[in-house]
């Protein structure tokens, strides 16, 4: 499958952005308190094994270590930078277990995790269905997952003002809220519940609003993205096509949509859905084996 994303420039993007990033990621911060509190859907559980994905600067972990102090939390970060800020949330009573890997292949255990939790990560992943197949996989029966990614009217008006400047694509396509609902219940998930809130942030001109997408490792991540710089015309064309959305105080708005889901692994057999039917999926162990008699 040609993949849309570059994952190398991805990888890239984030490890730049890390020293800088909490003080730039202001809504992300605000996403992540917000994912947080849908644990209390645990009640009182305490699960052994947390898995963060997408851990950036690792506050999430290290809120979850609090909360959980006996629970191993694993912060996984395509990143290696990032783990390295992790390092400062993870204090010498509540160490952090870091390890620098890819959301789609989790270098993990089959039913080995109790919680896994994903902030802001998933909008970088074209096929959110294998990537839902293999949280699936590591999560034991009954663990939950939460979720949070970046819907489709994020950036809109960035993306818009562009369109009309340059032929290339400048911001990433994110899958709809469906889209999340439809790849949770074909990885096997139960009971899925899927939200979204929308939120308006401003800059005082378009190079504001640039310079904080590249502070955040926000980049044009596209494989199909045009190699060269995006040149000065072009991006004067789309700060003109951007300056009739001022708001009242003389700022450009900027939406993003945030897409919030949680949902909890089935029980070992239950059915994937695969092109609209429902296939078994047994473990080899339950399956019974005749051996003939020498």
């Amino acid at each position: 499958m040609e993949r849309l994303f570059d994952a190398r420039h991805i990888r890239r993007a984030f490890s730049r952005a890390a020293d800088g990033y909490d003080a730039a990621a202001a809504l992300q911060a605000e996403v992540r308190t917000r994912l947080l509190e849908s644990l209390a859907y645990l009640d009182d559980t305490v699960p052994a094994v947390v898995l963060d994905v997408g851990s950036g600067t690792g506050h999430a972990a290290a809120a979850m270590k609090k909360r959980w102090p006996g629970a191993q939390v694993l912060a996984i970060d395509l990143a290696l930078p990032m783990l390295r800020q992790a390092r400062r949330q993870s204090g010498w009573r509540r160490p952090l277990a870091r390890v620098c890997a890819d959301a789609r292949a989790l270098p993990l255990a089959e039913a080995s995790v109790d919680v896994i939790f994903s902030n802001l990560c998933l909008q970088w992943v074209e096929d959110l269905p294998a990537v839902f197949a293999g949280f699936r996989r590591v999560l034991r029966p009954g663990g939950l997952l939460l979720c949070s990614s970046f819907g489709p009217e994020t950036l809109s008006e960035l993306r818009q003002a562009f369109a009309g400047a340059d032929p290339a694509a400048h911001v990433s396509p994110f899958a709809s809220i469906a889209g999340f609902g439809d790849a949770l219940m074909g990885a096997g998930f139960r009971d899925p519940v899927v939200d979204r809130d929308l939120f308006t942030l401003t800059y005082p001109d378009l190079p504001a609003l640039m310079r904080e997408l590249r502070a955040i490792g926000a980049t044009n991540a596209l494989a199909s993205r045009r190699r060269s710089l995006t040149g000065r015309a072009r991006f004067a064309a789309a700060a003109a096509a951007y300056e009739p959305l001022r708001d009242g105080d003389g700022r450009l708005p900027s939406t993003w949509e945030v897409i919030y889901a949680q949902a909890w692994a089935p029980a070992p057999g239950a059915p994937i859905r695969e092109g609209g039917q429902e296939i078994a999926a047994v473990p080899l162990s339950a399956i019974p084996i005749r051996r003939r008699p020498r």
